[in-house]
């Protein structure tokens, strides 16, 4: 069994993300489950610059769209609420309330809002996924508003509520997120983006049990799990092949779908 923690939908910049890519990726390449956002509501491109309010979409409809996606695939898609910070929270604790059967996690994009993850307007939705006891899942890099610090340092504050660092770091050595993740029982990791070499290292320092599956998915394209939308192998296939032989049959069940059932409450089909 796989599930990937980490798909997409959403028309975004440069990014066209589709529903169908996500129902084709998972037969094709035999994805049990997925968790799924919506990346339409981001506010800022990849330099930072204000997205022009007319191409913002509001986080309400973005997120009603992949509530209908989910439940149109039971028991296979959940839902990561991406939310824009800057908004009311109001409404997305009614689409919470009303969706919580398929709603497993709230995720943020520090670097894509221009917001720092310990900022007042995070942190009152961080204050929901407590209320609802959701996962929350955050994109991290090595900047001012999504270093891997500030993600320790909030869920130091909130020991009550799981955190994903998504990427552990983008375009680190990987290293200080590691150790971060090492020192709270409330901090996790995913694959994304990560080479197997950093996945192996994770294993020495913070075991098995706190690092799941994640891709990005159909970012480079439908075929994300195969390559890099320029022929080169995408480096998710030695998690799908040679990872297996260099870990534990049990340890490669808990990274690639045990883990993830735990953290963010995904049944058996």
């Amino acid at each position: 069994m796989i599930i990937d923690t980490h798909t997409h939908i959403g028309t975004m910049l440069n990014f066209d993300m589709r529903e169908e890519h996500i129902t084709y990726m998972m037969k094709e390449y035999g994805i049990d489950h997925c968790i799924v956002s919506n990346s339409e509501c981001a506010t800022h491109d990849h330099f930072q610059n204000p997205i022009p309010k007319e191409y913002i979409k509001n986080h309400i409809d973005t997120n009603q769209r992949v509530i209908e996606f989910a439940r149109k695939n039971e028991g296979k898609i959940s839902v990561a609420l991406w939310v824009n910070p800057y908004d009311d929270p109001q409404p997305i604790e009614k689409m919470i309330i009303d969706n919580r059967d398929i709603i497993c996690a709230i995720k943020f994009h520090p670097f894509h809002s221009s917001l720092r993850f310990d900022s007042k307007e995070i942190d009152s939705y961080i204050k929901l996924a407590q209320k609802y006891q959701l996962t929350v899942v955050t994109h991290t890099g090595d900047g001012e508003y999504d270093g891997v610090q500030l993600v320790y340092e909030v869920a130091q504050k909130y020991p009550d509520v799981n955190f994903v660092m998504v990427h552990m770091g983008l375009g680190t050595d990987n290293n200080e997120a590691i150790d971060l993740i090492s020192k709270l029982p409330n901090l996790y990791g995913d694959t994304t983006w990560v080479s197997i070499e950093s996945t192996l290292r994770f294993l020495e320092i913070c075991g098995d049990d706190k690092i799941v599956f994640g891709s990005d998915a159909p970012i480079d394209g439908k075929d994300t799990y195969l390559d890099n939308g320029k022929g080169d192998r995408s480096l998710y296939q030695a998690y799908f092949n040679e990872f297996k032989d260099m870990v534990s049959a049990e340890t490669y069940d808990k990274i690639m779908y045990k883990n993830a059932q735990k953290l963010f409450n995904i049944k058996d089909n």
